[in-house]
């Protein structure tokens, strides 16, 4: 088993969760987050004051899939988040040693 993490644009959301669920993945919790990396901010008028925005809004997917879909669901959250834009954001991937669905005490593969 694998954790992807990825951090993309909060208004490709929508289109990476429906290519995921095309491909047989399901389940994955989103938070919203906030951050900045070489896109770095930018300036925005606010009642006739500038201002800088540090930390730009992203959405942070977190899925732990079997490890023969892994590389099929990287390809998917980049095909599907790509702008070509600088800020387009990230994938991570984490090896998973144990996962328990606390409900009925399945585990591993069986419990995701």
């Amino acid at each position: 088993m694998r954790k992807v993490e990825a951090i993309i644009k909060p208004f490709k959301l929508d289109d990476v969760r429906e290519a995921l669920s095309e491909i047989g993945i399901s389940g994955m919790t989103v938070t919203e987050v906030k951050g900045f990396g070489r896109q770095k901010g930018h300036t925005e008028m606010y009642r006739g004051a500038e201002y800088q925005v540090d930390f730009l809004p992203k959405m942070k997917l977190e899925l732990i899939i079997a490890d023969d879909l892994v590389d099929q669901a990287v390809e998917t959250i980049v095909s599907c988040a790509k702008t070509g834009k600088i800020g387009d954001g990230k994938v991570f991937v984490y090896p998973v040693e144990r996962a328990i669905r606390i409900r009925t005490g399945e585990e591993n593969d069986d419990a995701i």
